[in-house]
């Protein structure tokens, strides 16, 4: 809340309420607008308090109520409406900036009790995603005067409907072979499972990853707010795309830093990359690269979808749930194992290789799958590959069982199953006990491998429309489990 006060005494312009420095000078940019939109400046002390006083503003939304505020107590325009809120950039014209966080903000503003909000013309359609809220896209500081005068109204926003949308995804089609990498991803975006894929330089890796978003369901309307809630308050939004339609995947260098990757910042911590995924994939290619610590902080997220940053300007928890998806090479040089036997790493340097992920962190990962080398009647063949429009319609399927299952109030997905879900949906009869028996001895399994295989034969179950998991079901899930190169 803006709150704005004009008493004599020598002129001076204060805001208070521990405003950073682009805060700061609003001051120069209301006084500038003010005077150039034909007001008349106040010749007095000015005090404006940002409440509450005791928490940290940051950024320029605050230019216009600042602005609205002054020439309110100073008579120049009427008070404002009852139950409505103004933000914006103000241009020293007068004319109105879009700011960043406009859907959050707007949403935090119908919670508060607001319903009428003035906000920039470019942020007037992700602010009507805020439904129950009426929004007036604002030009001008002398648009908004004739409006609160009653002398020129301004129209009301309609809210903004996504269109047929725009952007090719790279399909499955182009994809030659890799028949069981296909169907681990298949499994993966069913489910929502982690994976890692393993294999030389050339085989793929990259290229499958990159379709995997073409066979994913599409956003739920809550699950499409919550991600641009973040997109927003990062500045990826514009007015014609303000809403994310599809879900998101993400895919930092591997010099990426900690706090690039969970979020943070100064003076008051954002979103980090692996925020960005939320409701989409992070892809993470050439695994072992990444800095150990950057890896580490992931564990959390994978497990509770939520990610808690901490420092020395405050505390914020941001949303996180994504699916994981990583690429990499068996060994440094990238061709251990390969037929042309061409590979330079000795044993000690592929360990220290591998050595380089966690324990942890591999445990936290569903499916492991090697991509191997194609071989040359592959690549010279041109079969009609299945398309991603084929594997989708399976993955809907599946995805309609799941929801059915859960209800509304439950998991969004197989991955996300806590322990009540597992104890009822995923039963073993007899047969199936004894074959995870025997898995879990002879692998050395922990028991959020137990689990984790659990979760995907429920998929694999799925997909085959069967109401119980059966022994070829827990087989599969089990081959998923571990690479033969990561158990060096």
């Amino acid at each position: 809340t803006a709150e704005c006060d004009l008493t004599g005494g020598l002129p001076s312009f204060d805001l208070v309420g521990l405003p950073d420095a682009a805060v700061k000078e609003a001051r120069e940019r209301v006084r500038s607008a003010i005077k150039n939109c034909g007001f008349q400046f106040p010749v007095s002390r000015i005090t404006v308090n940002l409440a509450p006083a005791d928490r940290k503003k940051g950024g320029t939304l605050y230019d216009l109520p600042i602005l609205v505020g002054i020439l309110a107590a100073g008579g120049q325009l009427p008070p404002p409406p009852e139950g409505a809120a103004f933000l914006g950039e103000l241009s020293l014209s007068g004319e109105l900036r879009p700011v960043t966080g406009m859907l959050p903000m707007a949403l935090a503003a119908r919670a508060a009790g607001i319903r009428t909000l003035y906000v920039p013309a470019d942020s007037a359609p992700e602010a009507t995603l805020a439904q129950g809220l009426t929004v007036y896209p604002v030009e001008h500081v002398r648009q908004l005067a004739a409006h609160l005068r009653g002398e020129a109204p301004i129209a009301p926003a309609p809210r903004w409907v996504p269109g047929e949308g725009s952007g090719a995804v790279p399909d499955f089609a182009d994809v030659k072979g890799q028949e069981q990498v296909k169907r681990c991803l298949e499994i993966a975006a069913a489910g929502g499972h982690n994976l890692i894929m393993v294999g030389p330089p050339g085989s793929g890796k990259s290229m499958l990853a990159r379709r995997l978003p073409s066979i994913l369901p599409d956003l739920t309307e809550r699950e499409a707010l919550e991600t641009t809630q973040i997109h927003s308050v990062l500045g990826l939004t514009t007015r014609a795309e303000p809403m994310v339609t599809r879900r998101p995947f993400r895919s930092p260098h591997h010099t990426i830093s900690a706090t690039g990757l969970a979020g943070g910042g100064n003076p008051l911590p954002r979103p980090g990359e692996i925020s960005l995924a939320h409701n989409g994939v992070l892809f993470l290619d050439e695994l072992p690269e990444f800095h150990k610590d950057a890896l580490e902080v992931l564990r959390q997220p994978l497990e509770e979808g939520t990610v808690h940053v901490t420092r020395s300007s405050g505390s914020e928890s941001f949303p996180a749930r994504f699916m994981l998806v990583c690429a990499m090479n068996p060994c440094k040089c990238g061709w251990y194992g390969h037929p042309s036997g061409r590979c330079r790493c000795t044993e000690g340097e592929v360990k220290k290789y591998l050595g380089r992920l966690s324990g942890p962190l591999l445990d936290r990962v569903d499916l492991y799958v090697e991509v191997p080398p194609l071989e040359f009647g592959e690549l010279s063949q041109r079969p009609q590959a299945e398309t991603s429009a084929e594997i989708k319609a399976r993955v809907d399927a599946a995805r309609a069982v799941q929801a059915a299952r859960f209800g509304p109030e439950g998991p969004s997905c197989n991955a996300h199953m806590g322990p009540r879900e597992l104890q009822d949906c995923c039963a073993l009869d007899e047969a199936c006990t004894a074959v995870m028996k025997g898995a879990y001895e002879r692998m050395g399994l922990t028991a959020r491998s137990y689990d984790r295989i659990l979760r995907v034969a429920r998929t694999i179950a799925d997909l085959d429309h069967s109401e119980a998991i059966q022994v070829p079901h827990l087989a599969e899930a089990i081959q998923y489990r571990e690479s033969a190169y990561l158990r060096r």
